[in-house]
């Protein structure tokens, strides 16, 4: 992150990868008793409770009224799919594990641009793209076992989730583009609220949860991605979008520390291997660095 920005963006920039770090363990939380569907649902029913009134005195209603069909459609690929995808992982891989996964979604993204809209990455963004896979290869080499007791189904759900934050950027570009970003943000949470309830209410456990599960589910949904939304978007209008994804190199250093402190995951030298080789195919193939090439002489402007 560039040392220009101003002290009080810097230090929003710090809380949202603190916020969406601790997400992956207060899930976890949740998960243990109400399982993955029940996690999912209650922490975008949450945040869709705490984001109404922001969206009502922001004046963006009347967007999300006007392009609600398709606002709530990201909401289950943007929201929906991917908490419930993350909260079955976290049954049996560990918080850090999952969120080092979860920095390859800028990689999928431009994977799916590529094939959707046709964003053909360079020369450089592709070798990006490879090196991340790579990192995901040397994560889960030897975690890929789909027997009874193994967690290759858990990696798979959380690359899974990656996915589809990489569809649900490419539908939002394609068919969002200039729709107030509160308007999604709020919206996409009602879509995957209305998409969950049934499965929720299914699920849900006929024991009432613990006050502990109670304060993560509030923690989930209000700081993790209420507040997150909120943060997540003051700074792409004060840093830009560029700067703002840079978030995702920080995310799993959080999430590493929240684990190894409340839960005494072990942090193994696989692991940081991985997730250093994923996050440096993550800055090349979106272009946050890139080799710098001297422009040739004598080059007219275009």
């Amino acid at each position: 992150m560039s040392p220009a920005l101003p002290r009080s963006t810097a230090a929003e920039f710090i809380a949202l990868a603190a916020l969406w770090g601790s997400s992956f363990l207060f899930m976890r939380q949740v998960a243990l008793e109400l399982g993955p569907w029940a996690t999912a649902g209650a922490r975008v029913a949450i945040a869709s409770l705490a984001l109404a009134p922001v969206l009502w005195f922001s004046g963006q209603w009347p967007a999300f009224k006007t392009h609600a069909g398709r606002i709530l459609f990201v909401g289950v690929l943007n929201s929906g799919l991917p908490f419930a995808l993350y909260a079955y992982a976290l049954l049996s891989i560990s918080t850090g594990l999952s969120a080092i996964l979860n920095a390859t979604a800028p990689l999928f993204g431009a994977l799916v641009a590529w094939g959707w809209l046709g964003e053909r990455p360079g020369r450089w963004r592709a070798l990006g793209l490879a090196l991340g896979f790579v990192g995901v290869a040397l994560l889960s080499w030897d975690k890929a076992s789909f027997k009874p007791g193994g967690t290759g189904w858990a990696v798979l759900a959380c690359l899974g989730a990656t996915l589809c934050y990489g569809l649900a950027a490419s539908f939002t570009k394609k068919y969002l583009t200039g729709v107030p970003p509160m308007a999604t943000a709020t919206g996409s949470q009602f879509g995957a609220t209305l998409a969950l309830t049934a499965p929720t209410l299914w699920h849900w456990p006929a024991q009432a949860p613990s006050a502990t599960t109670w304060g993560a589910m509030l923690a989930a949904g209000v700081l993790c991605t209420a507040l997150a939304y909120l943060l997540f978007f003051r700074l792409i209008a004060s840093a830009g979008p560029s700067k703002t994804l840079t978030v995702t190199f920080l995310i799993p250093v959080f999430a590493l520390g929240y684990g190894a402190w409340l839960l005494q995951e072990a942090i193994s030298a696989v692991m940081v291997l991985g997730g250093a080789v994923i996050l440096c195919g993550v800055a090349l193939a979106t272009g946050l660095v890139a080799p710098r090439t001297p422009a040739p002489a004598q080059t007219a402007p275009n």
